[in-house]
This record gives C-alpha cells, sequence and structure tokens, in this order.
C-alpha cells in the first residue's frame, strides 16, 4: 500500500503508542482519523498533529460501546470518503492476581469489574471495531488493513488474566480476519509490543523501571515511535498478514 492520502484510523490515538502510529503515518502524507474517549486530549493531538501540516480529524468514542464505534467509522467515512487502515490501538490495564494469599490465607482476588472493564476495551472494543471497519472496507471496495496492537503478555503475565486473555484474543482475531477478509483485498495482523515508554511506565522511580528492564535484553524501554515504525510496515507491505510483530526488546514472558 502506498500510504501517501490514505485513511488511517487509530483507536486510542489522542496519547502513547496510538499518538505516535498517528503521526507516523501522518509524516508520510496520510489523513487521519483519531478516535479516543476523551474530547480535550483529542483536540491537543489534533492541534498538534495538524500544525505539521497532516489532515486530521477527530471522533470522541467508547470503543466498547457498539453504537459508539458504528457513529466514529461512520464519520470517518463521512470525512474522507474512503478508510483503508485501522489501527485497534485502544486499551486500559486493571491488574490484580487471580487470588491473593497472605500467610496461608486469601485476602483478595480479581474482582469480576476489573477482569470485565479489561475484557470490554481491550478484547470487545477491538471486535467492534475490526467488524465495523472491515464492512465498510468492503463495501467502498478499495481493500484495507487492520491492525490490532497485543502485548507479549498474550503469552501470559502474572497479574494480567485479563490483559493477557485479552491480548491473545486480539492476535487470534488478526489471524481469523486474515483468512476471512483476504478475498476482498483486506489485510490483518497485529504487533505485539514489550514494555514501551509511555505515561504509565516513564512516571515510574528509577528503581522499578530498572526491575522492569532487567529482563530485557537491550535493556531498555521500547519507545513508541518504534511500535508506529512497524505498523507503517505492515501497512506498506502488500505481502504481511496474519502474522504478528513481536517488538520486546529480545524479552519473552
Amino acid at each position: 500500500m502506498q500510504i501517501k492520502d490514505k485513511v488511517v484510523a487509530v483507536t486510542g490515538g489522542a496519547r502513547g503508542i496510538g499518538r505516535a502510529i498517528a503521526e507516523a503515518f501522518a509524516a508520510r502524507g496520510a489523513r487521519i482519523a483519531l478516535i479516543d474517549l476523551v474530547p480535550a486530549d483529542l483536540e491537543a493531538a489534533r492541534t498538534a498533529l495538524a500544525a505539521t501540516g497532516a489532515d486530521v480529524r477527530v471522533h470522541a468514542a467508547n470503543v466498547a460501546r457498539e453504537a459508539d464505534v458504528v457513529a466514529a467509522l461512520d464519520g470517518v467515512v463521512a470525512d474522507f470518503g474512503r478508510l483503508d487502515v485501522l489501527v485497534n490501538n485502544a486499551g486500559i490495564i486493571k491488574d490484580a492476581l487471580l487470588v491473593k494469599v497472605k500467610d496461608g490465607a486469601v485476602v483478595g482476588k480479581m474482582t469480576l469489574e476489573q477482569w470485565q472493564a479489561v475484557i470490554d476495551v481491550n478484547l470487545t472494543g477491538v471486535f467492534l471495531c475490526g467488524r465495523e471497519a472491515a464492512e465498510r472496507m468492503i463495501r467502498l471496495g478499495q481493500g484495507g488493513v487492520i491492525i490490532n496492537i497485543a502485548s507479549i503478555s498474550k503469552a501470559g503475565n502474572a497479574g494480567q488474566s485479563n490483559y493477557s486473555a485479552a491480548k491473545a484474543g486480539v492476535t487470534a482475531m488478526a489471524v481469523t480476519w486474515a483468512r476471512e477478509l483476504a478475498r476482498y483485498g483486506i489485510r490483518a495482523a497485529s504487533i505485539a509490543p514489550g514494555f514501551t515508554r509511555t505515561d504509565i511506565l516513564s512516571s515510574m522511580p528509577p528503581e522499578m523501571l530498572a526491575k522492569v528492564t532487567a529482563p530485557v535484553p537491550l535493556r531498555r524501554l521500547g519507545e513508541p515511535a518504534e511500535i508506529a515504525a512497524a505498523a507503517v510496515f505492515i501497512a506498506e507491505n502488500d505481502y504481511f498478514t496474519g502474522r504478528s510483530i513481536d517488538l520486546d526488546g529480545g524479552l519473552r514472558l
């Protein structure tokens, strides 16, 4: 795919990895649709991207709500007349042990609310956005690419039953969609970042950050721009589909 003048929608696009992905595509001449929850964050990202000369539109939406997703993607097509790339990046974390034990007694457990909130956004949200994007891409008849942002936690990570299950799910959905949608000229793939320099990790005390990066062979966090480069690669390489790019500095959970 030649990215110039293509329309790229990024969920969770107002901050962090999502914003870096939007910036990378905009730098290559794409027209950008940012989909996120907080209008103020969206406006700040729109202003910054527009200052670089990018054509940017924004849509406030909760990806876990079907009506919001339908309205947002209808809005993208109304704005630009096409939809070429969807990056499913929006996600949350609510970490907890399955059961927490102290002195032989169970003193806590992951709540249903913690489980369901992460599944709703990180799994159901990706399903809804992928489904609605695929419908519009098929209807428009110009093909497209769907990229799911997963995580190395897809392999399972202590304290993240909810997050790990969701990220394994979005990885599997990309494989499924690649097989189902190829006949319509639509590719699907995923990216599994390791520990990446987002606001949450950057605010950690130095000693905690050192513990996070110690198991990583490259001994550092990933940069959002490095994740963004992988998304651009997937979009540009017309033979890449149904696979995951693991960007974890060599770390394996």
